[in-house]
């Protein structure tokens, strides 16, 4: 059993964003060397988080506007007004109760095992970051 970890590192520029590290990821597992396994991603954040869905302009769109209407930023959120690192981003914790921040994806013949129309997203809740992460960890067989 082979086994494989790195970081990947990104900026985010919008309070919320959908970022498509996809192509990102499937270069990682191709450079690992492994063919038969699992990938997991974690993202370390509690305002940012990992998702599996759709690439679609208008989706997207769609994503954006309904996580801006389901917690708005300017809600009167008590975390808000004793926030430790001074940011008011209370929305994007509780946005936070309804995503994951890790992902397992299968591998197979060197390949993720995804869905036709699955791509993995980092999503911003948060933003702008100058720094954020997902830890990528792999494990199986060459």
């Amino acid at each position: 059993m082979k086994t494989h970890q790195e970081t990947l590192s990104l900026a985010t520029h919008q309070p919320i964003e959908l970022i498509d590290i996809t192509a990102r990821i499937k270069e990682r597992v191709a450079a690992s060397g492994l063919r038969e396994g699992l990938a997991t991603l974690i993202s370390p954040h509690t305002t940012a988080y990992v998702n599996l869905n759709e690439r679609e302009p208008r989706l997207q769109e769609d994503m954006l506007r309904f996580l801006q209407d389901l917690a708005p930023r300017e809600g009167d959120y008590g975390h808000n007004r004793v926030a430790v690192d001074g940011r008011d981003n209370a929305h994007a914790h509780l946005l936070g109760l309804f995503m994951s921040a890790s992902a397992t994806i299968p591998l197979a013949g060197g390949e993720l095992v995804l869905g036709t129309w699955q791509s993995i997203f980092f999503i911003e809740l948060d933003g702008p970051r100058p720094a954020r992460q997902v830890h990528l960890h792999l494990i199986g067989e060459a």
